[in-house]
C-alpha cells in the first residue's frame, strides 16, 4: 500500500479554507471586500453570536447572473484575473478565487444576488456541496449569508474564542476596511441591535471623528509628503499623547489594508528624541507606490505586501513623519486646540497683536533649513569667541566679555552681536522670560511657553548630529587642560567612542592608565560645564545600555546637548532669547526635547477665557 495518498476533495477544501478562514472576522473581511470590488456604495453587516451562529453580509453592488453565481462558489474562480501577468498591480481586493469556496467548505452558505432590480438567483451550499440554483426577487446586489461556521469541522470549531472576543475581532475589521474605503456607508449590527453605522466621509481625519469622536480626530496631526515615487499621507498621534490612551496602527498600501513591521519601525524612528523610550504611537498611514514595485500576492488573505525597495519606502515613510512632527503643532495643547470652521484644528500661522511687522509674519517653527554650523557666537569661526576673543580656563571660558555672549547654539553665524541680523526677514514676537526658566510670547490663537533648556537642548543636539554625521568640528583650546581620572567602565567607553568625541571638537588623549588630558572641547560658552559634561556623558555609554553604533552616535550628541544648554534658572538677554527663538524655528523637532519632552505648550484663548468666566 502506499505512502502517499491523494487527498478527498473535501478534505482538501477544508484544508485550503484554513489558510483564508481562521474566525468569523476573516469571514467579514473576506466578504466585504467581495462587496467592494463589485462597487457597492453602501454595504450591510450582521452578525449573530458573534459570527458564530451568523455573518450576513448585504451590498448594492453590481450582483451577478444566473451563468455566473454558481462558478463564484467553485474554486480558483475569480472575474479579476485571467493570465499570471495580470498580477502585476492588482488593485482588486479578492482576486484568488478561494474566499466563497473556502468559506462554503467549513459552513451552511447562502449566495443571493441580482444584477439587475427584479429577478436574481438563490444558491445553496452545505459543506462545500452547492445545491441547485434558484429564482428569486432582490434589487442590484448581493446578499451572502453564512451559518454555524466550523460545524462540519469540530476540530476548528472548539478553537472558536468567546462570542465577546469574536465580536471585537469583527469591529475591528469593518473599522479597517472603513478606514479604508472612506466612499461607501457601513452598517455593522449585533443581535438585532446597530452597533456602527458610518456615513460616507470625506477624508480620513472624518471618518476617525465618526468612529473615535471630533477630540480624538483633531488631536492627531497630518502627514503628507511625497519622496521620490512614493506619496505618504495620514493621520499621526501627537508625542505628548503618546501612552495616554488606546494605540491604533493602520497602515494602508495602494488602498489595501497590511500588516507591515518594516512600515511600522521607521514610522516609529521618526519619533526618536520626541517620546519617552518604551512607548509607540498610533499611526493611520497611506503609502501609494507604484504599481509594479509591489507585489500583493504573497499572503493567502493578502495581509501582507512585498516591496520591489522596501528600504526606499521605509526611507519615504520615516521622513514624510519626521516632518509632520517637526511643527509648532506637535506640541501639546492646554485647554485644548482651537477649532476652526468644519471643527478641523485651527491653522497655526499668523501672529497675534503686538508681534513684531519686520517679516513675514509667520510664527510656525517648521523650516527644512539645517542649523547653522559656523561659529558659536555672532562673527565667530571657532578661532575667536564673541567680539574679545579669548582662551578657556579648565573647562570654562575666562573673558569677561564671555559673560554676556550669546550661549552657543543660539545665535546664526551671520549675526551681529548686538541687534538683529542684516537682512532678517523673519518675524519674532515680543518674549518675555518667565522664572528664569520659561519663554512666553502671544499668538492669535493662545500663548506659547517654551522650555528655555529644553529648545537649546534640541538646538545643539541637532548641530552636534551634524557635525558627527559630516565629521566637521570647530573645537576651543584649554589654556589649562583637564585632567580626567576614569574608572575602568568608563575609560572603555570612551576608547570605543574616541572618534565619536573627535567629531565634536573633543581633543582627548590618554595619560597612562584610565587617565584623560583633554585640551580641547567643542563651542565653549559661559554655561558650559566641560568636566561635567564629559564625565556624565562617558558615564551615560558604558556597558551595553546601548546597542548599535547609530544608538551610541544618537546618544553622545544628545548627552553633550544636555549638559552644554542653559538651564532652568539663568537669566537671558532680549538678545538670547531673540537668537534662540531663530534657532529653534530652524530645527527639524522644534517642539520635543531630546529625551521625549515638550519644549513647547500652547495655551488657548478659550481656554483662559474659561478660566475667567468669559465663556
Amino acid at each position: 500500500m502506499p505512502t502517499i495518498a491523494v487527498l478527498p476533495s473535501a478534505v482538501a477544501d477544508q484544508i485550503a479554507a484554513g489558510e483564508v478562514v481562521e474566525r468569523p472576522a476573516s469571514v467579514v473581511k473576506e466578504l466585504v471586500e467581495n462587496a467592494l470590488d463589485a462597487g457597492a456604495a453602501s454595504v450591510e453587516v450582521a452578525i449573530e453570536d458573534g459570527g458564530k451562529k451568523l455573518v450576513r453580509v448585504a451590498d448594492d453592488g453590481a450582483g451577478m447572473s444566473a451563468d455566473d453565481a454558481p462558478l463564484a462558489l467553485a474554486r480558483h474562480a475569480t472575474s479579476k484575473i485571467r493570465t499570471a501577468q495580470d498580477l502585476v498591480g492588482v488593485s482588486s481586493f479578492g482576486f484568488r478565487g478561494e474566499a466563497l469556496a473556502a468559506i462554503s467548505s467549513v459552513s451552511q452558505l447562502e449566495l443571493l444576488t441580482a444584477s439587475e432590480d427584479g429577478d436574481g438567483v438563490l444558491i445553496r451550499a452545505d459543506g462545500g456541496v452547492v445545491g441547485e440554483v434558484q429564482p428569486a426577487a432582490r434589487r442590484r446586489g448581493t446578499t451572502v449569508q453564512v451559518r454555524t461556521l466550523f460545524h462540519n469541522t469540530p476540530a476548528r470549531q472548539k478553537f472558536l474564542r468567546g462570542t465577546r472576543s469574536e465580536w471585537r475581532a469583527i469591529v475591528e475589521t469593518l473599522t479597517t476596511m472603513a478606514l479604508v474605503r472612506r466612499d461607501v456607508r457601513f452598517v455593522l449590527s449585533h443581535d438585532g441591535r446597530e452597533s456602527l453605522v458610518l456615513p460616507a466621509a470625506s477624508s480620513l481625519r472624518a471618518r476617525i471623528a465618526a468612529i473615535w469622536g471630533n477630540a480624538y480626530a483633531e488631536s492627531l496631526l497630518s502627514v503628507d509628503d511625497v519622496m521620490g515615487p512614493f506619496h505618504v499621507s495620514g493621520l499621526i498621534e501627537r508625542p505628548a499623547d503618546v501612552g495616554t490612551r488606546s494605540r491604533r496602527v493602520h497602515v494602508v498600501v495602494n488602498g489595501r489594508a497590511v500588516r507591515d513591521t518594516g512600515i511600522v519601525r521607521a514610522s516609529e524612528a521618526a519619533y526618536r528624541t520626541t517620546i519617552p523610550a518604551g512607548v509607540r504611537p498610533t499611526l493611520f498611514l497611506e503609502i501609494v507606490v507604484p504599481a509594479d514595485a509591489l507585489d500583493v500576492n504573497v499572503h493567502p488573505a493578502k495581509a501582507e505586501v512585498r516591496f520591489h525597495d522596501r528600504w526606499e519606502v521605509e526611507r519615504a515613510v520615516e521622513r514624510a513623519v519626521r516632518r509632520a512632527l517637526g511643527v509648532m503643532d506637535s506640541a501639546p495643547w492646554m485647554g485644548g486646540m482651537p477649532r476652526a470652521a468644519g471643527g478641523i484644528p485651527g491653522s497655526m500661522d499668523g501672529a497675534g497683536p503686538g508681534v513684531e511687522t519686520g517679516g513675514a509674519g509667520d510664527l510656525s517653527l517648521l523650516s527644512t533649513a539645517p542649523v547653522p554650523v559656523g561659529g558659536l557666537f555672532p562673527g565667530s569661526d571657532g578661532a575667536s569667541i564673541a567680539t574679545g576673543g579669548g582662551v578657556v580656563v579648565g573647562g570654562r571660558p575666562e573673558s569677561a566679555q564671555l559673560q554676556h555672549a550669546i550661549p552657543d547654539g543660539f545665535a546664526d553665524s551671520s549675526s551681529e552681536l548686538q541687534g538683529e541680523p542684516q537682512a532678517d526677514a523673519e518675524a519674532i514676537p515680543p518674549l518675555l522670560q518667565l522664572r528664569r526658566t520659561y519663554m512666553l510670547f502671544e499668538r492669535a490663537d493662545g500663548v506659547v511657553l517654551i522650555d528655555q533648556h529644553a529648545a537649546h537642548e534640541r538646538v545643539l543636539y541637532e548641530r552636534f548630529m551634524g557635525e558627527l554625521e559630516r565629521g566637521q568640528a570647530a573645537g576651543q583650546q584649554l589654556l589649562l587642560p583637564l585632567t580626567l581620572h576614569l574608572g575602568p567602565a568608563e575609560a572603555d567607553a570612551f576608547e570605543a567612542n574616541r572618534g565619536l568625541f573627535e567629531k565634536l571638537g573633543f581633543e582627548i588623549e590618554g595619560f597612562g592608565g584610565n587617565t584623560l588630558i583633554v585640551s580641547a572641547v567643542p563651542w565653549p560658552h559661559p554655561r558650559f560645564d566641560a568636566e561635567r559634561c564629559l564625565r556624565e556623558t562617558l558615564d551615560s555609554l558604558t556597558g551595553d545600555r546601548i546597542p548599535g553604533v547609530h544608538a551610541r552616535h544618537e546618544l553622545l550628541a544628545a548627552t553633550v546637548a544636555c549638559k552644554a544648554a542653559v538651564k532652568a534658572g539663568d537669566a537671558l538677554s532680549q538678545e538670547e532669547m531673540r537668537a534662540l527663538y531663530r534657532n529653534l524655528k530652524r530645527c527639524t523637532l522644534p517642539a520635543h526635547d531630546v529625551h521625549g519632552r515638550a519644549v513647547l505648550v500652547h495655551l488657548s484663548w478659550d481656554e483662559l477665557e474659561r478660566r475667567f468666566g468669559r465663556r
